[in-house]
């Protein structure tokens, strides 16, 4: 039974829970941090998106199966090593899948139909999408703007047309990054191929491009939005300008780890990589203070400099 339970886990790969971070990044920026029912709200957005995305998996984990036997790390995941059967993996992802219809069913009807989009786009990612180059990585990038969207939407705030910028270019660039993981960890054009057929149309040269490019528009993006009258003005602070620099810093180490084959996976290296985390935690924490107490600090700091 405890094989069986630790077998159930692996297939279900809560590290990449992480990914559903993003839900939370409206409750921040729409200062409501101090809103407890926010945080609730959110809350089961989360989980929903916990399990959807574990159930999304599996199923990917079984139309894979034979090509990640192929690859060095997801050979011994438990379908491909032949730990657990189809049907026993299948009735967990459908299980895990109707939790998350429950958990979103304490939010309300526009962030279900949110989860519901999001499961569809990774059902058809698993089917088809992802074996169309450019398209794959899109694919990626869209679901965790519907992670955010979803998280606004549980919460009742508009959706900001900054948040779609700023997390569909970061993530699109999150998400090249990871095809120049795989095609490291993979060696010679055809290998990759045989394991992701996608990544015979990307070479190292046109991957470099791509994350070189969504890096700069990430960047800039975020610039932009530090600097907006409208952000000015919610948070009464231009400071969130600077915190410009760790975000670069944090992108671009991202995006050198990653062209360098460091690390096998953008999931490894968001848990391994210590610099890489201090500088997410000191631009987190830098973000969330300049959100929080933008309208005070501003003065604060401005009567401290005058005496």
């Amino acid at each position: 039974m405890k094989v069986n339970l630790k077998l159930a886990v692996q297939l279900a790969r809560p590290r990449h829970w992480i990914k559903n971070i993003v839900v939370l990044f409206p409750v921040v920026l729409s200062m409501r941090m101090g809103d407890g029912a926010a945080w609730g709200e959110a809350a089961w957005a989360v989980l929903a998106f916990c399990l959807a995305c574990s159930g999304c998996y599996i199923f990917n984990d079984i139309f894979d199966r034979e090509k990640d036997r192929l690859h060095p790390q997801k050979k011994t995941r438990p379908i491909a090593a032949g730990l657990v059967s189809l049907g026993g993996a299948g009735a967990e992802a459908l299980v895990l899948l109707v939790l998350a219809s429950l958990a979103i069913a304490y939010t309300n009807i526009a962030t279900a139909a949110v989860l519901g989009v999001y499961v569809l786009l990774q059902l058809a990612y698993t089917l088809g999408l992802k074996h169309l180059i450019l398209l794959d990585v899109i694919c990626i990038a869209l679901g965790f703007v519907l992670r955010a969207v979803a998280g606004a939407l549980a919460i009742g705030v508009a959706v900001s047309p900054w948040l779609f910028v700023c997390t569909f270019t970061l993530c699109l660039f999150m998400g090249f990054c990871k095809r120049r993981c795989e095609a490291n960890t993979l060696g010679q054009a055809d290998q990759a191929g045989r394991h992701r057929p996608v990544l015979q149309g990307y070479t190292p040269e046109l991957l470099t491009h791509l994350i070189t490019l969504c890096a700069g528009v990430a960047v800039i993006g975020f610039l932009l939005y530090s600097t907006s009258p409208q952000t000015v003005e919610r948070f009464g602070t231009t400071y969130l300008l600077y915190t410009l620099p760790v975000m670069v810093y944090a992108v671009f180490r991202f995006a050198m780890l990653s062209i360098s084959g460091t690390y096998m996976d953008p999931t490894e290296l968001i848990f391994r990589d210590r610099p890489f985390q201090l500088a997410v935690a000191v631009w987190v924490a830098a973000m969330i203070c300049i959100v929080r107490w933008g309208h005070d600090l501003q003065p604060a700091l401005a009567r401290l400099v005058a005496g």
